[in-house]
């Protein structure tokens, strides 16, 4: 990245509370979704050959439940905002949801955000307790939308698809794909794409909203996101429940699974290898890697030595004291992960591929110089640097181009008793493919 980069202004948008905004390219566009300073769902656009942002801010209706219009958020880091472009260019707009009606916006014409529109179905069933909205596309570049029906505790995933010729969406699968049995639900990664030819998700299930409940990380894998199976080939009669699918670490409530801190990577022969956190014997916390040998059984390996415990308990969202990123294959038989704890500084683990034993440490290379990293705003002293890189049509991560905000941390879904302004939205563009 170039040094001397200068970001460019997007808009105002809000401070006050911490929410995942969006960014994503598409031939020479540039689309963004944030919040303005009054939480109102706004969406921008940057044309190609242009340096000028245009914004514009869709109606919404009326949710009695949260006594506001679904185009206007509350202090709730659930909220954030996805966009996708369909193979038509039509945007999708979907966010602003925690165990709330479905609230989705689609443009009336391609790559034209002032044609945005509330739209206040898209089946028609089991869309009015909706929470962690998802568009990824398929192989085929099919437009895919996931959401969980339900509460945290018990819910369902429910997956849909785009019907481009008739214009409308239809149930990917008639069941949902996790079933909490209507006692607990499953907190899933999105399905990635393997070098394997398979689809590949990981998730964990949850008995209650208390995130120190969640339980059993869990393993399927797809060719097609319809027919699903276990590592070593077994099929899975859907609705996949915990008692019928494949448990990579049986840990129990309390024992350090958390939903935030789950990835599936992959090696130099293409198998995948998960990653996670939970406590060791001690109950401190630890970096796990996890590999299946294709006959059902998988190789775990704890690759932390830490001294500290991440002691998370109860309802609504909280910072991440951990990160841990996918595994990503660097050739010769090595993988590499980057992490990051407040209790531990960060840096990267070279991982025998074979083995999962750390075999070096180095540190980070970061893609963004520190003086974006910095906080510069003057907003509040606590106020945090958010940084969002962009996202292709297609689904894949494009870090040339990154959103950069300031804002108040997490803090557990409600508002921070201090109040401060608007924060300035920008575009970072490291010039770097």
């Amino acid at each position: 990245m170039k040094q001397d980069v200068i970001p460019s202004l997007i808009g105002e948008a809000c401070a006050d509370f911490t929410v995942l905004y969006c960014l994503v390219t598409h031939e020479e566009y540039l689309f963004a979704a944030w919040y303005d300073p009054a939480h109102r769902i706004t969406i921008g656009c940057r044309e190609p050959l242009s340096e000028k942002w245009v914004s514009f801010q869709p109606e919404g209706f009326w949710i009695d439940e949260r006594n506001r219009y679904s185009n206007i958020t509350d202090y709730d880091s659930h909220n954030y905002l996805t966009l996708a472009i369909d193979a038509e260019g039509y945007i999708h707009l979907s966010g602003n949801m925690h165990v709330d009606p479905l609230i989705y916006y689609r443009s009336k014409m391609p790559l034209d955000i002032f044609s945005i529109q509330p739209v206040l179905s898209m089946v028609g069933e089991r869309e009015n307790r909706a929470t962690y909205p998802l568009f990824f596309k398929d192989c085929d570049g099919q437009l895919l939308f996931r959401y969980r029906d339900g509460c945290s505790g018990n819910g369902d995933d429910i997956y849909n698809r785009w019907d481009a010729q008739n214009q409308r969406w239809q149930r990917l699968l008639e069941t949902p794909l996790l079933n909490g049995e209507g006692e607990r639900n499953g907190y899933a990664r999105p399905p990635v794409a393997g070098p394997d030819g398979y689809w590949h998700m990981i998730w964990m299930w949850r008995e209650t909203p208390h995130c120190e409940t969640n339980n059993n990380l869990s393993y399927a894998r797809s060719r097609d996101l319809l027919h699903w199976e276990t590592s070593a080939g077994k099929s899975l009669t859907l609705p996949i429940s915990r008692s019928v699918g494949e448990i990579v670490d049986p840990a129990a409530p309390e024992e350090g699974l958390i939903n935030m801190v789950q990835e599936v990577g992959f090696d130099n022969q293409g198998r995948p290898v998960l990653i996670f956190h939970r406590y060791d014997e001690h109950g401190y916390s630890q970096a796990w890697l996890a590999r299946p040998d294709g006959k059902g059984a998988w190789l775990k390996t704890q690759i932390s030595r830490w001294d500290f415990r991440w002691d998370f308990r109860g309802p609504g969202s909280i910072p991440p004291d951990v990160i841990l990123c996918a595994p990503r294959p660097v050739g010769h038989a090595r993988l590499e992960v980057e992490w990051q704890a407040v209790s531990a500084g960060q840096g990267v683990w070279v991982i025998d591929e074979e083995t999962l034993e750390v075999i070096a440490s180095k540190a980070v290379a970061p893609t963004l110089c520190n003086k974006q990293r910095q906080s510069r705003q003057l907003i509040h002293p606590d106020a945090e640097v958010q940084l969002v890189a962009a996202m292709d049509s297609d689904g894949h991560e494009q870090r040339r181009y990154w959103l950069r905000w300031e804002a108040l941390p997490i803090f557990r879904d409600v508002p921070h008793t201090d109040e401060v302004g608007a924060t300035q939205l920008e575009l970072i563009d490291t010039g770097v493919e």
